[in-house]
C-alpha cells in the first residue's frame, strides 16, 4: 500500500503553491515543500498526505484515559496514531512520536485493518490520539467511516486547531472529541512554549464540532511557572459555559516533567484543586482533577444533591450510582453522560 493519498482540504494558489485548509494554520507550501506538519507535501501542484496508514503506535486503552468521563463510561477503544503534530509543545509526553515526525518508524495500518484489529480486541470504539489527528486526517476519516458502518464510535483526542471545514466534514462519523487546552489558552504560553501563533482557530473549532453534534469534552494542563494563570482558567472556564454549555466536562490536568521540561516540578495537588473551584465558580458543573489517581475529583458529583454518581481510581470505574437512563439514585437528577456503562462495577451500597 501507497503511503501517499492525495490530501482533502487545499487550494492552488498563483506559481504552484498550494494552501492547506486542513489545520488552523492554513500553510502555503512551495512546489516540494511541506507543511509545518511534514505530513502534507506539495508535489506538482497536488497536495498528498504522507500520513495515511501509517502507524506509529496502537493500542487498546479505557475510554477513560483519553479522558472521556460522559462518553460510554467504561468501554474499550482501540487507539492508533501517525507520528505528525502541528504543534511542538516543549512539555509534550508523547514527544517521541509526536516530535521526531517523519524519522520515526511506522507500520502500514490501512482503514480495514484498523476496524477489523478493533473488532478483534472486542473495542467498542476507536480513538484517534497519542499524536494530533488533524494531521492524520484522511486516515482518520476513512476509518471512521468504516467504523461507524461495523457498529463502532470514534473519538479525537485533539489539540483543536482544525478548521471548520474539516470538523464538519468528519462530524457525521466523529462522535466525541476531547480537546486539549495547556496553559488555559494563554496565547503567551502557546507562542512562547508552543510555537502556536494563534489561539483563536480552537475556539473556531470547538464552535464547529459543538455546531455539528460532536460530543466535546475539554482538559486543560497546568504547567507550572509558565502556563498556571489561574485568571485565564477562569475566562476559559466562562467561554466554556457560555459557549459550550455548563454540562460540558472539563478536566484539570495535573502536569509531570517531560521533555524539555524535565527541570519544572509536578503541578502541586493545592493549584489542582484550586483549578478546579475556579472552574466550578465560572459555572461549569462537572469539573475533574486529572492525572491525579486516587483524588475525589476523579469521581462524578450529582450537581444537585452531591450523591456520588461514578466513583473511578485512575481510569477504572470502581462505583456506578446511576440509573438505566442515566439519572442520578439518589434525587432523579439526569446526568448528561451519552451512551451506556460497558462492564461491571459495584453498586452503590458497596462503595464503603
Amino acid at each position: 500500500m501507497s503511503k501517499e493519498k492525495e490530501a482533502m482540504f487545499y487550494t492552488p494558489l498563483p506559481d504552484g503553491k498550494l494552501k492547506c485548509n486542513l489545520c488552523g494554520r492554513r500553510c502555503v507550501v512551495a512546489e516540494g515543500a511541506s507543511g509545518v506538519c511534514q505530513a502534507r507535501t506539495n508535489k506538482r501542484g497536488v497536495m498528498y498526505t504522507t500520513a495515511y496508514g501509517r502507524s506509529c503506535s496502537s493500542s487498546v486503552d479505557p475510554i477513560e484515559k483519553k479522558p472521556l468521563f460522559h462518553f460510554h463510561p467504561g468501554a474499550r477503544v482501540f487507539s492508533v496514531a501517525s507520528p505528525f503534530c502541528n504543534f511542538f509543545c516543549r512539555f509534550c509526553d508523547n514527544w517521541v512520536i509526536s516530535q521526531q515526525r517523519t524519522a520515526h518508524q511506522t507500520e502500514e495500518m490501512p482503514p480495514s485493518r484498523v476496524v477489523e484489529t478493533a473488532q478483534r480486541y472486542r473495542s467498542e470504539g476507536i480513538s484517534y490520539t497519542y499524536t494530533e489527528p488533524t494531521t492524520f486526517y484522511e486516515w482518520a476519516y476513512e476509518t471512521a467511516r468504516l467504523s461507524h458502518g461495523a457498529g463502532l464510535f470514534n473519538t479525537f483526542v485533539t489539540n483543536g486547531y482544525m478548521t471548520p471545514e474539516a470538523a464538519e466534514a468528519i462530524s457525521p462519523y466523529l462522535d466525541a472529541a476531547t480537546v486539549d487546552f495547556k496553559g488555559a489558552g494563554d496565547p503567551r504560553f502557546y507562542a512562547e512554549v508552543m510555537r502556536v501563533p494563534s489561539v483563536e482557530p480552537i475556539y473556531t473549532c470547538l464552535a464547529a464540532l459543538k455546531k455539528h453534534g460532536v460530543h466535546i469534552e475539554i482538559t486543560n494542563l497546568i504547567v507550572p511557572e509558565y502556563g498556571d494563570s489561574e485568571d485565564c482558567l477562569r475566562e476559559l472556564a466562562s467561554w466554556i459555559q457560555s459557549h459550550l454549555g455548563p454540562d460540558t466536562p472539563l478536566h484539570i490536568l495535573r502536569f509531570y516533567p517531560s521533555y524539555e521540561l524535565i527541570d519544572v516540578p509536578p503541578t502541586s495537588i493545592g493549584v489542582i484543586e484550586r483549578g478546579v473551584r475556579a472552574a466550578q465558580d465560572a459555572g461549569l458543573r462537572y469539573v475533574y482533577a486529572g492525572n491525579v489517581p486516587g483524588h475525589d475529583g476523579e469521581n462524578t458529583y450529582c450537581p444537585k444533591c452531591r450523591n456520588m454518581v461514578i466513583r473511578r481510581s485512575s481510569f477504572a470505574i470502581t462505583g456506578w450510582s446511576l440509573t438505566k437512563d442515566m439519572k442520578c439514585t439518589a434525587c432523579g437528577e439526569k446526568i448528561p453522560i451519552e451512551g451506556h456503562l460497558h462492564g461491571q462495577v459495584s453498586s452503590r451500597g458497596s462503595w464503603d
